[in-house]
């Protein structure tokens, strides 16, 4: 497994793990150590990782709020843990992330992909619709933007 594919795996095994417990601040680093050091053996560098899971947990209102817009007839609440936690790290990546280092359309490939490791049959397509969504939306904007 890819390094930065393994760094989102662990990424997403710690903000699962720190929203089914209820989101308590000093647990998520506690978590997220523990986790390195049993999901990440051989991982050289784990700084995307940490950069992960702080820049969600940073964005976690701004996130969830653009997850509630895009799939309005899906409260956040009801929205397995899973698909929540992959939808908050593919929607970080995509709004925040260096777009040189992550592309758009990586950061949904690899959100899909998340999808399709660990949660249900219908995950993956409703990683892509949420995301796909999102990505036309900031497209539409910026070309509205563009003063050419």
């Amino acid at each position: 497994m890819a390094s930065r594919h393994l760094s989102r795996s662990i990424a997403m095994q710690t903000l699962y793990e720190w929203d089914f417990y209820g989101k308590k601040l000093d647990n998520l680093e506690s978590i997220k150590e523990r986790n390195i050091e049993e999901l990440g053996v051989g991982l050289k560098d784990t700084k995307f990782i940490c950069d992960l899971v702080k820049g969600v947990k940073n964005h976690l209102p701004e996130i969830d709020k653009i997850i509630s817009k895009a799939a309005p007839e899906w409260p956040i609440e009801q929205i397995t843990i899973i698909d929540r936690n992959v939808l908050r790290i593919g929607l970080y990546e995509l709004l925040y992330e260096n777009k040189e280092e992550v592309p758009p359309k990586v950061a949904i490939n690899e959100a899909i992909e998340l999808a399709k490791s660990f949660g249900g049959d219908n995950s993956s397509k409703f990683i892509n619709g949420v995301l796909g969504t999102v990505y036309k939306e900031l497209n539409s904007n910026f070309q509205e933007s563009d003063p050419e």
